[in-house]
């Protein structure tokens, strides 16, 4: 459906609960329903918001139009876990019910302090000729769940910057708290990401700089931001739209990026000896990463499932989008690896051992498209291995190998409903040439997620085929190990 302005932004008590029951009760019956990721209840989910650990318990929110596929009036879904696998959904949190959030409670993100957690967003509000003001807000939420609103925004966007100030990521560091925040110029409509800071956290913001992450273009806005500190080394987390390609080669409308480098200046805002910029994740849909350092000392990354400005086949039943599985974040030799957390291997169910040694193509497809699929492919071996397709491989998300020149391709050509297909229907990657491959695929009805070789490389992306496709196989006989499970809801 065309929506309107006016039903975008029609306020939430507006709406009847006979409509939400309804809407809810759509998605969760939606075939392509993801089991046991963090899904919408009902409408349309976007970025993760506030990913944290507070009160013996890991949080993350996320962006949310519960009303309809279509970006309207947001709101903050929270929902708690125990081991970041799990998650209970807790409702709504954050509610657009202010001056200073009018017209939509943007992205941000949590930080503890003492027995509260901090959540630090943007308020989107629009005035009577629909210009736009964008207020960076805080709350309080105590170890019950209940938020409390500041009567006051902490900062707003200065003078040079336009309407474009968004997702605040909130940290601190030498007692001082700092924000980290994407941007767009007034004059170049340049993107840029500032730092801002404050002694007393309510109040008494000010701004310290434009963030020198070593990279000139950064397009024409940046948004979601995270500066992370991996292993003790900083990397910051960008999503920057509209970059030139000669600054980094990618293929999806708007890329997820990071950088590495040797050690971070809080003073003068500087990445110091900043690595090039290299993409998040090599498939399809991954963007608005979030990620934190916990408590433990480990640090661990959300991603959206989705991409702005795209519709997805399940737009058509009022519910759009989800959010990734949680992954573990290492550097090694200065290149990011991510990996599932220990507690999806919780979810594993009748595992099935895979030694094809390269006289049958079929692997037993008990896992169907809600599975985990680890295995080892031999030096020098191309093919393809197909993934919930049907008999003669017309419907089939693909995965073309090649250890012999070393290189890896997602294929989503034969959906039975494609998506997104302006911008590609195959993502390719480089491999070392003549070594295994190890790969470890994720189905989850609607999502694949491929971790390549230990999680040196990730590659993600919604697929649209229909459920009944259970067949998983290669196009010839290959060597290849490795086993199967079925995975349990979460």
């Amino acid at each position: 459906m065309e929506w309107t302005r006016a039903q975008r932004y029609l306020p939430y008590d507006q709406h009847s609960a006979l409509e939400l029951l309804n809407l809810q009760r759509q998605a969760a019956t939606s075939p392509e329903q993801l089991k046991y990721h963090i899904r919408p209840q009902s409408g349309l989910l976007n970025d993760p918001n506030g990913f944290s650990y507070f009160n013996s318990q890991w949080h993350v929110f996320y962006q949310s139009f519960p009303f309809g596929a279509a970006h309207g009036l947001k709101s903050w879904m929270h929902l708690v876990s125990d081991d970041l696998v799990h998650w209970q959904d807790q409702g709504l949190a954050l509610a657009p019910d202010t001056e200073f959030d009018s017209h939509g409670a943007y992205s941000g993100t949590a930080k503890a302090v003492g027995d509260r957690l901090f959540l630090m967003y943007t308020g989107n509000h629009r005035d009577e000729n629909w210009g736009r003001t964008p207020y960076q807000l805080g709350a309080w939420m105590d170890k019950d769940g209940h938020v409390e609103k500041l009567q006051a925004p902490l900062f707003v966007n200065p003078a040079y910057v336009s309407e474009h100030f968004r997702d605040p990521q909130i940290m601190e560091h030498d007692g001082k708290f700092y924000a980290i925040i994407g941007q767009q110029t007034v004059a170049e409509q340049h993107g840029q990401i500032a730092l801002w800071t404050s002694d007393a956290l309510e109040h008494g913001w000010h701004e310290v700089g434009k963030v020198n992450v070593g990279v000139d273009d950064l397009g024409y806005m940046v948004e979601c931001p995270n500066l992370l500190f991996v292993d003790g080394h900083p990397v910051m987390v960008l999503c920057p739209q509209g970059m030139d390609q000669q600054t980094m080669a990618y293929d999806n409308i708007f890329p997820n990026t990071y950088i590495t480098a040797t050690g971070f200046d809080f003073y003068t805002a500087t990445m110091i000896n900043p690595q090039p910029m290299h993409n998040l994740d090599s498939g399809f849909d991954v963007y608005a990463s979030q990620g934190f350092t916990a408590p433990d000392g480990k640090t661990y990354l959300i991603s959206w499932v989705g991409l702005p400005d795209l519709s997805y086949p399940t737009d058509e039943q009022n519910w759009a989008n989800c959010l990734s599985q949680v992954k573990e974040l290492h550097l090694k030799d200065g290149q990011l690896y991510q990996t599932p957390v220990a507690a999806m291997r919780d979810l594993r169910q009748l595992d099935t051992a895979i030694n094809l040694n390269g006289e049958t193509t079929m692997i037993d497809p008990t896992f169907g498209q809600q599975g985990e699929l680890q295995l080892t492919i031999a030096p020098d071996q191309t093919g393809t291995l197909h993934l919930a397709a049907n008999d003669d491989r017309s419907q089939t998300i693909a995965l073309h190998f090649d250890t012999e020149q070393g290189q890896l391709a997602l294929d989503r050509t034969k959906m039975a409903h494609p998506t997104a297909t302006d911008y590609g229907t195959t993502r390719t990657i480089q491999l070392p040439a003549h070594q295994a491959l190890n790969l470890d695929i994720f189905l989850d009805h609607s999502l694949i997620e491929v971790f390549v070789n230990g999680g040196a490389q990730v590659m993600t992306g919604r697929y649209f085929n229909d459920q009944s496709n259970q067949v998983a196989t290669f196009n010839q006989p290959t060597q290849v190990t490795g086993t199967a499970w079925q995975l349990s809801a979460k």
